[in-house]
């Protein structure tokens, strides 16, 4: 079951948000960073840097973890293809390999560092908290958002053994529809020429398996961490809005929320729902830092959320 919500405002920015004076030792969106600027439009000020001191998302700047970041979008260009997907699909459609909640979910996740990700080098549940804190802030009264924000990343325990213990190219990355045409805004684009998709004529148009309008939840997507949390939410039957289930499932499609490629395959409820995954985007991205969070602190209020939107123990 899932709920709609009220759409945000977009005119004269994204909504209110509470402001005032701003604690050097709290968790603020920048991250601790110094801000040069506001971002056009968006209504707050986001870094120019990452916790190495680089451009977030540069994926050209030469470095020894960038040279790793590279070699793994090689990898995954390759391997992503329709077949590999729905294989994934249909494996872990069963939820058949843990019964959990979803705090212990959070405290396994803790052992594993994303290996796709530029701008990160901390376990995932210091930017799960990072993330959920930051939207905390600025949307008080939105606790769906907040749980979002925590949640959003729970499916990279398909890293861990008891999950099959999958490599890194087919749980984290960016996030692209298979069967179509490969936009070129996808990152390392120039690897899909070693897919077996690529030349497949079924699948290389505009459209290849889909038509227009649709609807993104008709679009098989590159298997990952995304695909599978979206997965475990929906048949656990949670109880977030649509939105939240939305930005579980492509927060990582950044060519449709950065560069909007993709977007002839949306229907209207996409097209609502992509408004709330950019405001959450700005959240992933930019609250990655080396400020910590005290997790006992927050513990009690997140422990509030998880039962009111989601069954004791879950199936994954």
């Amino acid at each position: 079951m899932t709920i709609l919500i009220e759409q945000p405002e977009f005119e004269g920015g994204i909504g209110e948000r509470n402001k005032g004076p701003v604690d050097e030792n709290e968790l603020v969106l920048d991250g601790g960073f110094v801000v040069p600027e506001t971002m056009p439009d968006e209504g707050f000020v986001a870094p120019d840097t990452n916790s190495f001191g680089h451009t977030f998302r540069d994926y050209h700047v030469e470095s020894e973890r960038q040279n790793g970041v590279e070699e793994f979008y090689r990898t995954n260009h390759i391997n992503q293809t329709v077949d590999f997907v729905r294989r994934m699909g249909e494996e872990y459609g069963k939820l058949n390999k843990v019964e959990m909640s979803i705090w212990e979910c959070c405290e396994l996740l803790n052992e594993f560092v994303d290996e796709s990700d530029p701008d990160l080098d901390e376990p995932q549940i210091e930017h799960l908290l990072q993330t959920a804190e930051a939207i905390r802030k600025d949307y008080p009264d939105e606790d769906w958002l907040h749980l979002t924000g925590l949640i959003h990343d729970l499916g990279k325990v398909l890293l861990h053994p008891a999950f099959g213990e999958l490599p890194q190219w087919a749980v984290v990355g960016d996030t692209f529809p298979v069967g179509c045409a490969y936009d070129e805004s996808i990152v390392h684009h120039k690897y899909f020429l070693e897919n077996p998709d690529y030349k497949n004529p079924v699948y290389n148009t505009k459209y290849g398996l889909y038509s227009e309008g649709c609807g993104l939840d008709n679009v098989l997507m590159s298997w990952g961490h995304d695909d599978y949390m979206y997965l475990v939410a929906k048949e656990n039957k949670s109880t977030l809005p649509s939105a939240g289930l939305f930005i579980i499932r492509y927060h990582s499609f950044y060519a449709l929320h950065r560069a909007d490629a993709y977007k002839h395959l949306m229907n209207e409820e996409d097209i609502e729902n992509l408004k709330w995954l950019k405001i959450f985007n700005k959240y992933d991205l930019y609250s990655k830092s080396k400020v910590r969070i005290d997790v006992e602190e927050v513990k009690p209020y997140y422990l509030s959320l998880i039962k009111k939107y989601f069954p004791t123990k879950l199936k994954w």
